[in-house]
């Protein structure tokens, strides 16, 4: 419904004193009046507010504002098929003379005060060579930028960043977003590269939204009354006692999702109809529509002005009406919208269901991307869905864009959002969905061939770097840098504390200490070796020595009771032990009784005199091991054991006197000696040194680490736009960093390889082709088809193909050229489909080309739209022979017709501007 009651020409808002109380028939939102009390201030504004809040108010007082100032309003959309709408709607509240369109093909009425176009089209206008005389913004007062949040999209989003960068100062931006959980962030980013901007933020609904939970068992409330938390009757389901996981998943299923026909019929009963139904696949959408079988949604009456409106569309577009089941869903007041359905049909099914003619619309998501098709209720099929990357949840953004349809303002007092259980989410999801914030907008700026080119033609490169450097990446990465730039001053303050420490330490010499502590510890580990082999060799000698030792031998004990000491003693008695051999009674230097075996004996001194025994009085020791201090009396013969050990060494185990011990224990010494000479040796705790040591290397790697991923954020834009510029000056775009004709050319296409499809077109490869042949061979350089079950019954023309081959070297040399510089664009080559173009631009019949393909026909029109946006280029680039010029003046006109081209009520009450390129305004 347009939101304007009584005024419908230029001249009726000129003499309004742009009261928006006089121009609006109903009262205004207090964000509205916020946001055109800032366009009255002359600033810029940024409305993020719930979808069908009431947003494009806000841009429709733009339009009255310039009209009344004797100005233009250029009102920019994401999607082609939003530009049409808005270019009816516009025409029905403004009159068709002053509203214009300008797409990739087409420019109708441009000299409007209201001219509606996709935001590629702003683009790629504020890039032409404009002149002075003839700047083509130079009455603009105003540019509605429309679904802003269309930033986050990865194939568009560079658009909408370059359109702010290179808008004049003097026009204002009426940035219109759904809700983002960063609003501040994108309205200081526009006030920094554009001018004063102001943020006008909403989180009112004027319907609110209700959400259910639909089940098995029945339709249920999900959220509790204050909309935080699941509800207090809400059961989360778990799995049975006793549930074996199988396979890889590691949750198990949940109950069966509640049939189609089931949800509807709940929803009916309870009047939340006309609903969108949003499945994320095209397949789910037609078998939904099956699998109503005959329910009827709609009156008998309402069903007659269905069939009337359906005959007038069938006699207008006999080709475009769907198969009869479709047709006859339709009748029921049940209709499939998505990307598969040709422009016309989804066109027809937009108009019905505005009308409240059609109840259920199966869609998929695209169809929450700002078209208006607002419903009292809308059904989430499922909380996750497969990507190019695998199966993920829904982000809460998609499921506000996709809630947000639900509740028309003025007609319902409450808007319904049903999530349905599923196989892989039930309640606990639905719920934590429901209360998510919004997500954040992130930047998805790219530097591409026709940019750098662009800038090239009217920029130095330090002013191309600057402009390069104001994008919504570079902006946010700035905010983060800071954080990040915290977190290394922290790091160098660590590091530094250290070398305050342990930073005077010459390291050289710390690890050649450290290296001969190694070898050291290692040749000791070698002479316990020896030891140990010398000890087993001698230990059987010296027990069978002992059995013929007398009384009085001196020898060299060690055992556990000597602490680990090699101890002088002397025999002093033989008794009798539990084996073969005897237990000794020995008295040590330190006047100590021991009793033990004979293998307790290392050394035994034969070559020694014996000590005279006989006399002495012995302890009554009975146990091995047993030990007993001595006496006085004993304790003259242990002076004599110990003036004996001074005079010959007793306090080395025999074993140690092998050859390879001794010679290994002097290598031992020798080391020890060495190390003791280290300045090292003295540093004190060398093992705190060593751990400090490491945690500076630990931080010096992380520094250097952290330093070069801020220079890559910071930079990366920069660095692939001169990437870039090595490719373009490789293939004779740029002769230093000047565009040649070649880079002209370039700098005037549009596509996703603006440098491949310039080199094709200007091989000269494709000059002689048939116009169905060059239409062939566009469509496979420019477009790509991810099917896995891609076929067409058409075979690629020889002539085609033939050119197709030719030009694989260039692609080739490109790719290489790509790699070499690390640059990511595709090059696309898509033979399979060339016969399918060629067939239709020679005249088949859009049936029979259908039934020759798998693709569906919403595809089909697709990859013909995009043949049409190449060909309608080729007459406006520069370096580009006048026989390929004819010959894509001739394709174009046998591929663009219905239902390729709009439909045919986009021009009329307007006349086509034939003589201008509408993408850049270029005079042929």
């Amino acid at each position: 419904m347009s939101s304007v009651a009584h005024v419908t020409t230029a001249s009726d808002v000129a003499k309004l004193e742009l009261d928006p109380f006089a121009i609006f028939s109903f009262p205004l939102d207090e964000f509205q009046l916020e946001a055109i009390a800032a366009l009255n201030h002359g600033h810029s504004v940024v409305v993020s507010a719930p979808t069908g809040s009431g947003k494009t108010l806000v841009g429709e007082y733009a339009i009255h504002r310039a009209i009344a100032h004797g100005q233009k309003v250029f009102y920019t959309t994401p999607l082609k098929a939003l530009s049409n709408q808005k270019l009816r709607d516009f025409r029905e509240q403004f009159g068709s003379q002053n509203v214009g369109l300008m797409t990739g093909d087409l420019s109708v009425n441009r000299e409007a005060s209201i001219v509606v176009m996709t935001t590629e089209i702003f683009r790629n206008m504020l890039y032409a060579e404009a002149d002075q005389a003839d700047d083509p913004l130079a009455d603009v007062e105003a540019v509605v930028l429309d679904e802003c949040h269309y930033m986050n999209d990865s194939q568009r989003g560079t658009v909408w960043e370059e359109s702010i960068i290179h808008c004049p100062a003097s026009v204002q931006l009426v940035a219109l977003s759904a809700t983002v959980a960063n609003a501040g962030q994108l309205t200081d980013w526009i006030e920094r590269v554009h001018g004063p901007t102001q943020l006008v933020f909403s989180d009112y609904r004027p319907v609110p939204l209700q959400f259910s939970f639909c089940s098995a068992k029945g339709l249920h409330p999900l959220l509790n009354d204050a909309g935080t938390g699941l509800h207090p009757n809400s059961k989360v389901w778990r799995a049975p006692k006793g549930h074996k996981r199988k396979g890889r998943s590691p949750k198990p299923p949940q109950p069966e999702p509640p049939p189609i026909r089931f949800v509807i019929a709940q929803m009916a009963e309870r009047e939340m109809l006309p609903a969108i139904y949003f499945i994320f696949s095209r397949r789910g959408c037609d078998k939904s529509v099956k699998d109503l079988g005959s329910q009827c949604l709609v009156s008998p009456t309402q069903q007659e002005q269905i069939r009337q409106r359906l005959r007038t569309y069938s006699e207008t577009n006999p080709e475009a009406v769907r198969d009869g089941i479709h047709a006859d869903a339709l009748l029921r007041g049940i209709a499939a919208h998505h990307a598969g359905v040709l422009p016309a049909w989804k066109e027809l099914i937009e108009e019905l269901f505005q009308q409240g003619l059609v109840k259920v619309v199966f869609a998929t998501e695209t169809l929450a991307a700002g078209i208006n098709m607002p419903a009292r209720s809308t059904v989430i099929s499922a909380l996750s869905k497969r990507t190019e990357r695998g199966h993920r949840p829904l982000m809460g953004s998609e499921f506000l864009q996709m809630a947000g349809r639900a509740g028309r303002r003025g007609l319902d007092s409450q808007g319904y959002v049903v999530t349905v259980q599923s196989r892989f989410e039930g309640v606990r999801e639905a719920g934590q969905l429901a209360t998510s914030p919004a997500d954040p907008l992130v930047s998805q700026f790219t530097p591409s061939y026709g940019m750098v080119l662009n800038l090239l033609q009217r920029h130095d490169l330090k002013k191309a770097r600057e402009l390069v450097e104001r994008s919504f990446g570079r902006y946010l990465a700035s905010l983060d840098l800071v954080y990040e730039e915290e977190s290394l001053e922290q790091l160098r303050l660590q590091l530094g504390q250290l070398q305050g420490v342990a930073g005077d330490v010459p390291w050289q010499d710390f690890e050649d200490y450290e290296k001969r502590r190694s070898r050291l510890r290692e040749e000791r580990r070698l002479l316990r070796i020896l030891q140990q082999q010398a000890e087993e060799t001698l230990a059987n000698e010296l027990t069978l020595a002992l059995q013929f030792a007398s009384v009085g031998t001196l020898v060299s004990l060690k055992a556990p009771q000597l602490r680990g000491r090699v101890t002088p003693a002397v025999i002093v008695d033989k008794l009798e032990g539990p084996g073969q051999f005897p237990l000794l009674l020995c008295l040590t230097d330190e006047n100590v009784w021991l009793l033990l075996p004979c293998p307790a004996v290392v050394s035994l001194h034969a070559e020694l005199s014996c000590l005279q025994v006989t006399e002495m009085i012995e302890p009554d020791l009975q146990r091995s091991g047993e030990l007993r201090h001595g006496d006085q009396h004993s304790g003259s013969l242990a002076l004599a054991v110990a003036h004996m050990a001074k005079r010959h060494d007793m306090t080395t185990p025999q074993y140690d006197l092998a050859g390879e011990v001794l010679a290994q224990a002097q290598r031992v010494r020798g080391l020890e000696e060495e190390l003791e000479q280290q300045p090292a040796h003295r540093w004190g705790d060398r093992k705190q040194l060593k751990k400090h040591r490491r945690r500076m290397e630990e931080l010096e790697l992380e520094i250097c680490e952290r330093q070069q991923l801020l220079h890559q954020r910071a930079n990366r834009h920069w660095e692939t736009f001169l990437s870039l510029i090595e490719i373009l000056q490789h293939f004779g775009c740029l002769d230093d960093l000047d565009p040649t004709e070649i880079g002209r050319t370039v700098a005037a296409m549009r596509g996703d390889n603006e440098l491949w499809l310039g080199l094709a077109l200007m091989s000269g490869h494709l000059d002689d082709l048939h116009p169905a042949n060059l239409a062939a061979v566009f469509e496979a350089i420019s477009t790509e088809v991810n099917r896995p079950d891609l076929w067409s019954g058409y075979p690629p023309p020889a002539s085609a193909e033939e050119a197709l081959h030719d030009l694989a070297g260039i692609r080739r040399e490109l790719l290489r050229a790509q790699e070499r510089c690390q640059v990511v664009v595709p090059a696309w080559w898509e033979p399979e489909l060339m016969g399918l173009v060629d067939a239709w631009a020679r005249g088949t019949a859009w049936s029979d080309l259908i039934a020759n393909t798998s693709l569906d026909e919403g595809d089909v029109v697709r990859i013909l739209r995009r043949t049409v946006d190449l060909l309608a280029q080729v007459p406006y680039c520069e370096a580009i022979s006048e026989q390929l010029r004819r010959n894509a003046r001739l394709a174009l006109k046998a591929i663009n017709r219905f239902p390729v081209c709009e439909a045919e009520d986009l021009l009329d009450a307007a006349a086509v501007d034939e003589e201008l390129n509408p993408a850049t305004e270029r005079v042929a």
